[in-house]
């Protein structure tokens, strides 16, 4: 019986006709990309650390002893810092599924290399499952 067939009966047995969950390295690398992509716009469209137009209504508000304008300062520093949180989250995202894609290839890489005999021919999933038990 050659590898791919042996393997193919063996993951059968263990999860029937169709598994639950597949990743592909594409699909992890999609949805880190658009991480980043998310990020960028997100970075480019809003006003954080209050440099902009809002900021300055604020200080031009407190500068003639309008309440509004301390009001506006805090509502200005809560989106600053909930900005901020949304982009370390789609940083870590990006970081991460890039960092889990590499990871996973390489593993991948050893474990496939572990797995032939000296020729370079595959190992049955038989022999594998000797070393298993």
């Amino acid at each position: 019986m050659t590898f791919d067939k042996e393997w193919a009966d063996a993951k059968a047995a263990t999860s029937g006709s169709s598994p639950d969950l597949v990743v592909t390295q594409d699909d992890l690398g999609a949805v880190g990309h658009e991480a980043f992509i998310l990020h960028d716009q997100l970075r480019k469209k809003t006003d954080i650390a209050g440099s902009g137009a809002t900021a300055r209504t604020a200080t031009e508000f407190s500068s003639r002893n309008l309440t509004m304008g301390s009001e506006l300062s805090v509502t200005l520093s809560t989106w600053d810092s909930q900005v901020k949180t949304v982009l370390q989250m789609y940083a870590h995202i990006s970081n991460h599924l890039d960092y889990s894609k590499k990871s996973h290839a390489n593993n991948d890489e050893a474990i496939a290399a572990s797995l032939r005999h000296r020729n370079g021919s595959a190992m049955s999933v038989s022999e594998i499952q000797g070393y298993v038990k």
